[in-house]
């Protein structure tokens, strides 16, 4: 426990570090803008690219992950269209409940498996978003335009355009050409990969708005219980099913674990969802996330 705390401590740290920040005004509020923009479009890329560009894909995890992913997040989705036929909810609630069960906070993540697995745990866990960062934004789109018809483009162009997924592909690419990252270009990418994690979090912080957490009692609290807790029992037990060695079970399990990603609010606001229901399922996640994987890592013995 207290190696867990320990690992964790200093993340959430940061966090909470970005939300303090964004409230004094430091250093202004143009920065929070430019300084997301720069590390979703520059610096995580490069982390994941040359986690990719140097990760073993002929790795027998890969397609043990490809079906635990399918299964879990297939399992979670079929059970989303049935309580949305049930409740009859409209695409802009829906929209939001869906990406506050499916959607994950990626830099929190990559930060987490680091600090407790190095490396390996973040090969695996490139891995893992080559797989999980295209299913999530495809039922992310469709649940927040369930009422209007969704056509082949409008659930692949944001696919095409997310420099995540681009990252992944080009990385993957360079791997199986064989050339490497030669001439100091793996160093240069290690600088600007160290360099996503930290800001990232201080922008989730950043990103936090705790005065939308009002109204809404009932439906943030089943959401949140359902992310945090439900999704990675539903994990646990598909790499029980499977017989994933521990390390790609762990890997796994975390990320079905996290709390939705920020980014879910500028989606759900482009697609005319519910944005102050999204506003306020991500801040309370966050927030809860801090205990709850705690208690994750803690009974998964990492």
């Amino acid at each position: 426990m207290t190696t867990l705390l320990y690992s964790l401590w200093p993340l959430f740290a940061l966090i909470l570090g970005g939300l303090a920040l964004r409230r004094w005004n430091f250093p202004g509020e143009a920065f929070w803008p430019a300084a997301e923009r720069l590390n979703y479009f520059i610096l995580f890329p490069a982390l994941l690219f040359s986690s990719l560009a140097s990760a073993p894909l002929d790795n027998p995890a890969l397609p043990r992950l490809a079906l635990a992913v399918l299964l879990a997040l297939g399992g979670a989705w079929l059970a989303l269209l049935l309580v949305r036929r049930l409740r009859g909810w409209p695409a802009a609630r829906f929209g939001a409940f869906s990406q506050g069960i499916l959607r994950f906070n990626t830099y929190l993540g990559l930060a987490v498996v680091g600090s407790l697995h190095g490396q390996p745990g973040l090969a695996l866990a490139a891995l893992l978003l080559a797989l999980m960062v295209p299913a999530v934004n495809v039922l992310s789109v469709w649940s927040l335009t369930a009422e209007q018809g969704v056509s082949v483009r409008s659930l692949l162009w944001p696919i095409m355009k997310n420099p995540l997924i681009l990252a992944c592909l080009a990385g993957v690419l360079v791997n199986l050409a064989g050339v490497g990252l030669p001439g100091g270009s793996d160093r240069l990418l290690g600088l600007l990969a160290a360099a996503s994690l930290p800001l990232g979090l201080l922008c989730v912080g950043a990103a936090l708005r705790p005065q939308e957490l009002h109204g809404e009692t009932a439906a943030l609290a089943w959401n949140c219980g359902l992310r945090l807790l439900a999704m990675p029992l539903l994990a646990y037990a598909v790499a029980h099913l499977l017989q994933l060695p521990s390390l790609e079970s762990s890997v796994l399990v975390l990320f079905f674990a996290l709390p939705t990603a920020p980014t879910a609010y500028v989606l759900t606001r482009q697609l005319g969802g519910d944005g102050h229901l999204m506003a306020a399922i991500i801040t309370l996640q966050t927030l809860m996330a801090a205990a709850s994987l705690l208690a994750v890592l803690f009974v998964l013995g990492s």
